[in-house]
């Protein structure tokens, strides 16, 4: 059995700030996807989205979802926000480890993520309009992929960190 913590949701559902706290609480090694695409392509989203667009970017994330397969040691999986769109993530995520989905409301979103520039789909006017039309889309397919589901919009982060711990013992 896989130990793993896999951290889904939407953008601004709070999955890098609670993935931060698990590796205090547990020591465990934080892998944020973004966060190492943009490493390991040499340059931010935004660009790959602007460049190659998001059916690349999409691709990407499953290449590095299939490498990620094969690490043996323990650790937090911090996802984007697109990444169980696809059903073959969805299936390689559930085979990674737990999957815990942190899902906020498309207020709680919208005053989270208002001010980042660094987030492709949200690039323009109408952003709260957008982000409930995706969260309505995206929804299902987060629930598909998810072993649990915890709210984060009235929660601390450590609320949510003790939720996902008693969640990941049993």
């Amino acid at each position: 059995m896989n130990h793993n913590i896999i951290l889904i949701g939407y953008m601004g559902s709070g999955k890098s700030t609670v993935a931060k706290e698990l590796h205090i609480k547990t020591g465990m090694k934080v892998i944020d996807t973004d966060a190492l695409l943009v490493k390991e392509q040499g340059r931010s989203i935004n660009e790959i989205f602007q460049t190659d667009g998001e059916e690349s970017f999409r691709k990407l994330e499953t290449e590095l979802l299939r490498r990620l397969s094969e690490n043996t040691s323990s650790y937090i999986l911090s996802t984007g926000g697109g990444m169980p769109v696809r059903e073959e993530n969805r299936a390689i995520l559930k085979s990674l480890g737990t999957v815990f989905f942190l899902q906020a409301d498309t207020d709680t979103i919208f005053a989270r993520v208002k001010e980042d520039t660094q987030r492709p789909l949200l690039q323009g006017t109408d952003q709260r309009t957008r982000i409930d039309k995706m969260l309505k889309e995206r929804t299902p397919m987060y629930e598909l992929a998810a072993d649990h589901m915890i709210k984060t919009d009235d929660k601390t982060v450590e609320d949510v960190v003790g939720e996902i711990l008693r969640l990941a013992r049993n």
